[in-house]
């Protein structure tokens, strides 16, 4: 009896250990986290509005602009990367230049913007995720 408890304590400590040890090594690049958080906000935020059929103009350009912006920091937040990944991220680039020169006013030019924007993301999760 006195074995198992042991044994059950041991493996309990051990997970313990892994949990603490997985956090710490997934948090020591917090400002690549944090730019892909950025990312997702703005992105999401213009997909909640095409679903609620509630496409403001302002708003549209607004996120499509800080999208552009959180693109800029790619370089910095993910540094020493291979080239097909700087190639993703140049493609995302484009795809948000084209979005934002649109000037999608409604919800259907809006939705045709972003699509290309989706599926590049999509495609670089994919790989590299």
């Amino acid at each position: 009896m006195r074995s198992a408890l042991l044994i059950v304590l041991g493996l309990a400590i051990g997970i313990v250990g892994t949990v603490f040890a997985m956090n710490a090594l997934h948090s020591r690049e917090p400002y690549s986290h944090t730019v892909m958080t950025m990312m997702s906000h703005h992105a999401g935020a213009l997909s909640a509005a095409v679903k609620a059929q509630k496409c403001d103009a302002v708003q549209s350009q607004r996120h499509l602009s800080r999208l552009l912006e959180t693109q800029a920091d790619f370089d910095e937040a993910f540094p020493g990367v291979d080239q097909p990944f700087k190639d993703e991220a140049t493609k995302l680039r484009e795809k948000t230049q084209a979005a934002l020169q649109a000037a999608p006013a409604d919800c259907k030019a809006l939705a045709a913007a972003i699509k290309p924007i989706g599926e590049t993301c999509q495609s670089c999760h994919q790989q590299y995720r």
